[in-house]
């Protein structure tokens, strides 16, 4: 009786490990929409800064984070000419305005702005168009542009990268 409950209870956790074992599951959190048998490879041009007021380093910040995020979130290959996705565009706006005034009339926040207009092309699908993407951040109006300025950039070039990645490839 003891050696038949021993081997229920022996067969019935082989039966539970190959249960557990034949059942996986998966997720991918990238959302893309992408399939990768048609579409190989995107063609990001270098997106220059035409703001009438800019921060140098804010266009390379910009490009390099809109290329990092194509190159980790996807398997698209990145090229320089003929890529079966095509990204250009220009920062076209950089701007600081008041946000909030305080009790005796004086600014208290500043809120800063970035627009970028972006063309997109999906050569396989005949997909086009040309849109603006905007980010804004704010900052106390104690504080210099000059000290926050690459914490408010970072933080609206991540956003509107991000946008853009949603709008050419994610599965929203």
């Amino acid at each position: 009786m003891v050696w038949n409950k021993r081997i229920a209870s022996l067969a019935g956790g082989i039966v539970l490990a190959c249960l557990l074992a034949a059942c996986t599951v998966s997720y991918k959190f990238t959302g893309t929409s992408i399939n990768y048998d048609i579409i190989k490879t995107i063609q990001i041009d270098n997106i220059p800064n035409r703001a009438p007021y800019g921060w140098a380093p804010m266009e390379a910040m910009f490009n390099n984070q809109l290329q990092d995020l194509y190159a980790n979130q996807t398997r698209l290959q990145l090229v320089k000419r003929g890529g079966d996705l095509h990204i250009s565009g220009e920062i076209t706006g950089y701007d600081q305005f008041n946000k909030s005034i305080s009790a005796d009339g004086y600014s208290s926040q500043v809120q800063l702005k970035m627009t970028v207009n972006i063309r997109f092309t999906n050569s396989k699908t005949n997909e086009s168009w040309e849109r603006q993407f905007s980010a804004t951040t704010q900052y106390e109006s104690s504080q210099q542009l000059s000290a926050v300025q690459e914490d408010c950039v970072t933080e609206m070039v991540r956003d509107i990268s991000d946008q853009i990645f949603n709008a050419t490839v994610a599965n929203w």
